[in-house]
């Protein structure tokens, strides 16, 4: 391990050597993974260092942190608060498949989900030369990229750490991880917290019907908040007519995107994108209603513009971070099935089912891996952690990117409540703890900082 750069004053920053490949540890490849870290404020009750993962897959712990650190200043008494980039994101020799321009030109020409056969055929050869290009740039990387490949990254950060157990807190896909690192290691699980918890017991199909439905489900809620507010931009409707109102508002992109005071443009793709981004957080909800009636009123597209880039990650300056590569190609990694046209075609009726407004764009994205160069290792982890320290789950019942149901599946795929304890938060968004909930954070502090677990079953408002 040796240091690099850190962003400021408080933060060390260090990069820890792991071999590429843990199947042929002793061939020599090498890759390094991106640390940072910053110390315990009351050293003198210290338990160890707290691992935190920012999900994705391909959220950069280093570059968010020091962002976020704020939300566990509470934790610090007893932790060192560490993060990392996993194999492929980021500092950790980032997967990147295409230069920021390349990126941007398409993100101007997706005009929606394809309306001919010949459409279907350019989206496809689209995935093929995707698909192409990351084999050229990111080929050595591609096989290695498995979240059960992260998780022996995690023990090893563990190790060096200093720590006989990893205390761990994942948010979102870092659930995934955190699992599979129980699983693998469930003498070495410390005080763990799982939030926002996805699905072990779904393929890659039943997992995007399901955000198709979460997505719904957080739109409606938006919606019944906005309809009695004045200048509410879908009017006081709800349901069909307002979910009739967006269809009609993103259908009418196909041919006229909106403008915007940049050289962009706001296309239909870029719209649907924005709409999802601004329903993560029910503190986002405001602004979406800005956006909206911007688009409405004054034919633009600025502010719906602004959100789907920042969630593609693309700066001002038409930079990229690595975000959407890397959660292409860990995702690929991982998930051993491989959905085609006819499986698209096969499940669009159902996805129109589960969600009005986004199932007809969501149903597309089974394509994401249908041309991927290398196969991936299976759709369903081994999460199972008899004999792990019981691990405390939270989830949202108004979580939109990992429905509440799948923690419940967690709960059982670990072994029961015996394995691990869930805590359901009665709200809206991704991400129970960044809620800010008074209950949540108590239930998470106990957790972590003594070491006392709340019962299975336990009920935050």
């Amino acid at each position: 391990m040796y240091k690099s750069q850190a962003p400021g004053p408080g933060w060390e920053c260090a990069t820890l050597t792991v071999p590429l490949d843990y199947a042929h540890p002793g061939n020599g490849e090498t890759i390094g993974i991106a640390l940072i870290r910053t110390r315990s404020t009351a050293p003198a009750g210290r338990v160890g260092s707290l691992v935190l993962n920012v999900g994705g897959p391909g959220g950069s712990g280093v570059a968010t942190l020091p962002r976020v650190a704020d939300r566990y200043a509470t934790l610090r008494a007893g932790f060192d608060l560490v993060s990392f980039d996993p194999r492929g994101v980021g500092e950790s020799d980032g997967v990147v498949c295409r230069t920021g321009a390349e990126l941007g030109a398409a993100a101007q020409e997706d005009d929606g989900p394809p309306a001919t056969p010949a459409e279907e055929r350019d989206l496809l050869a689209e995935q093929r030369a995707y698909a192409e290009d990351c084999q050229e740039h990111a080929g050595r990387l591609l096989p290695h990229l498995t979240t059960e490949n992260t998780a022996r990254d995690l023990d090893l950060l563990r190790h060096a750490l200093g720590d006989d157990q990893l205390h761990y807190f994942g948010i979102s896909y870092g659930t995934k991880l955190g699992a599979v690192h129980a699983h693998l290691f469930p003498d070495r699980v410390g005080r763990t917290v799982l939030d926002s918890v996805v699905d072990p017991t779904r393929d890659l199909v039943q997992r995007a019907l399901l955000q198709a439905e979460g997505f719904q489900l957080a739109l409606d809620a938006y919606l019944a908040d906005c309809a009695p507010r004045a200048g509410c931009p879908t009017g006081t409707a709800t349901g069909e007519p307002a979910h009739a109102a967006l269809t009609g508002f993103l259908a009418g992109l196909r041919d006229r995107p909106l403008p915007t005071a940049t050289d962009r443009d706001l296309t239909q793709g870029l719209a649907v994108t924005a709409l999802l981004a601004l329903l993560y957080d029910e503190d986002s909800w405001p602004y979406l209603t800005r956006a909206l009636a911007q688009a409405r009123d004054d034919g633009r597209g600025d502010l719906l513009l602004a959100a789907a880039e920042q969630y593609n990650g693309r700066d001002d300056e038409g930079r990229y971070r690595n975000l959407q590569a890397a959660n292409n190609a860990i995702n690929c990694a991982d998930f051993a099935s491989r959905p085609t046209l006819e499986t698209v075609h096969a499940h669009e009726a159902a996805f129109a089912d589960a969600s009005p407004v986004f199932g007809p764009h969501l149903v597309w994205s089974l394509l994401s891996c249908a041309s991927w160069p290398v196969a991936g290792e299976s759709d369903r982890p081994e999460v199972s952690v008899e004999g792990a320290r019981t691990i405390l789950l939270l989830a949202t019942t108004g979580d939109p990117a990992t429905p509440y149901a799948g923690a419940e599946r967690m709960r059982e795929a670990m072994g029961g409540p015996g394995a691990a304890a869930l805590l359901t938060f009665e709200g809206e968004g991704h991400g129970a703890h960044a809620s800010g909930n008074a209950c949540v954070t108590a239930a998470v502090e106990a957790h972590l900082l003594s070491g006392a677990t709340p019962d299975d079953g336990t009920v935050c408002t």
